[in-house]
């Protein structure tokens, strides 16, 4: 039986935390399992190289003053490695077979120096970068005896030739095209492998007419062409319920807590329990008390949160820094975090769920679950009078639709926000919920009476 090549594989970060952990997964998970993994980090200030690290990789190459072309000659002069495979961070194999292709393409003829492979566009990618990528890494097999292109986010070469045709290291950009002239003015041949692909949102080229490129992209949606995009697997990251309770909500008898005899917060812990995204459930909690019953209900308290933070001029976002600065502490990096707050007891695990997959499939910074709202919409501005802020009296169905933001039903954001203060990123996406008992808020007696007298009837 024939030795499979030992390969290196390459890749270059630079805060790429949002996608590092589906990359590695991807890559540690191909048939083909003679390689090792060298991460060549820019700086990056982000959890990249932690997450990174809870992978079995071999080292990470720290550089400064990045360029494409050094970067990559700094992690392959760190290898062993007979093949040299190169793999954008933010690029995510689509199967296990992705590895196993490029080195057999690479094997069949030595007169092939190296190899790329297909790129396929996420879901939320730009219409025009779904257009460059659908031209450009199309489906038919290329071996280039002209054609220098050719593309380091997924590609393997020979280490032999890098020896003699290393990448230049004062580029700013294409060092591929560069190298790849190269390699074909020696009479070398570059192959493109369509069945060696890797899901990347970005396309190599800049947009033009945007309207256009939409209006083409809409057209082969509706022709049902679209099943070359793809988004992250929700079960492949490791997703955080964070739920704080602060001491201030209970009362001296506990029972203004209760509802239908159980305490307020079971209810959230009990739906995150049943989702299936949701890897931990962590209370952020400053009450002993309150950490012993959410321990046993299922999920986890890792400290007690100081009191300070309880008091009501505390806004959420620090509250809720304060917590994932915590729990990183103790070596745990969310890859997504939802927030969760103790007063919507009729939220479904469905509704989490469902808001995950929304942020997964259009890429947005965050989530949040919100309400319709049709009615008249005022707001009191600092004189104390109210200013209309929805269209008028119109009909309702020429009225513009408007949304009240309900986050302690559901925020599912990125950590990278957290430890900004904030819940929400710029790219912000609406949940909205169908089910209207779903946004039920108790956060006094009247409505958690009436709460009690709702769950008799579920």
């Amino acid at each position: 039986m024939k030795k499979e090549k030992k390969c290196s594989i390459i890749i270059r970060t630079n805060n790429e935390e949002r996608w590092i952990t589906p990359c590695l997964k991807a890559v540690f998970a191909q048939e083909y399992t003679n390689f090792d993994v060298i991460i060549v980090d820019n700086d990056s200030v982000d959890k990249t190289v932690e997450k990174a690290k809870h992978f079995p990789i071999k080292r990470v190459v720290k550089i400064e003053n990045y360029l494409p072309g050094k970067a990559l000659n700094e992690g392959i002069r760190n290898s062993d490695s007979e093949y040299i495979v190169c793999l954008s961070a933010h690029c995510i194999p689509v199967n296990n077979q992705w590895l196993g292709c490029l080195v057999s393409t690479l094997n069949e003829n030595d007169n092939f120096a190296g190899v790329y492979g297909r790129q396929q566009p996420m879901s939320f990618s730009t219409a025009a970068d779904k257009r460059d990528m659908l031209i450009i890494f199309g489906l038919d097999r290329r071996v280039q005896s002209k054609d220098s292109f050719f593309h380091n986010a997924n590609s393997i070469l020979r280490r032999k030739l890098w020896n003699d045709v290393p990448f230049d290291d004062e580029l700013t950009n294409v060092e591929d095209r560069v190298w790849g002239q190269e390699i074909i003015n020696r009479g070398l041949n570059l192959v493109y492998e369509p069945s060696a692909s890797v899901y990347h949102y970005h396309g190599i080229h800049q947009n033009n007419n945007q309207e256009r490129l939409v209006n083409v992209m809409q057209i082969i949606d509706k022709k049902g062409i679209n099943s070359f995009s793809g988004s992250i697997d929700a079960t492949s990251l490791n997703i955080i319920a964070l739920v704080p309770i602060s001491r201030h909500r209970k009362r001296k008898s506990g029972k203004d807590w209760l509802i239908n005899g159980k305490q307020q917060y079971s209810y959230t812990i009990e739906a995150a329990k049943k989702t299936k995204y949701i890897s931990q459930i962590i209370v952020s909690t400053d009450d002993k008390e309150v950490s012993i019953i959410a321990e046993k209900l299922g999920a986890k308290c890792p400290f007690i949160r100081p009191p300070e933070l309880s008091e009501a001029w505390v806004n959420l976002e620090i509250v809720q820094k304060y917590s994932l600065d915590k729990i990183e502490e103790l070596d745990i990096y969310p890859d997504i975090i939802v927030h969760l707050e103790e007063t919507f007891p009729f939220r479904t695990p469905e509704l989490i769920d469902d808001m995950i997959d929304h942020l997964l499939k259009e890429g947005y910074d965050s989530v949040i679950a919100a309400r319709p709202e049709s009615g008249f919409l005022w707001q009191e501005d600092e004189s104390g009078n109210y200013i209309r802020l929805d269209s008028g009296d119109v009909p309702r169905q020429f009225k513009e639709r408007s949304f009240i933001g309900l986050h302690g039903l559901g925020v599912v954001t990125h950590p990278e926000f957290i430890r900004q203060e904030k819940l929400l990123g710029n790219r912000v996406g609406l949940y909205v919920i169908d089910k209207p008992l779903a946004g039920f808020e108790v956060r006094d007696k009247q409505s958690r009476k009436i709460a009690n007298t709702l769950i008799e009837y579920l």
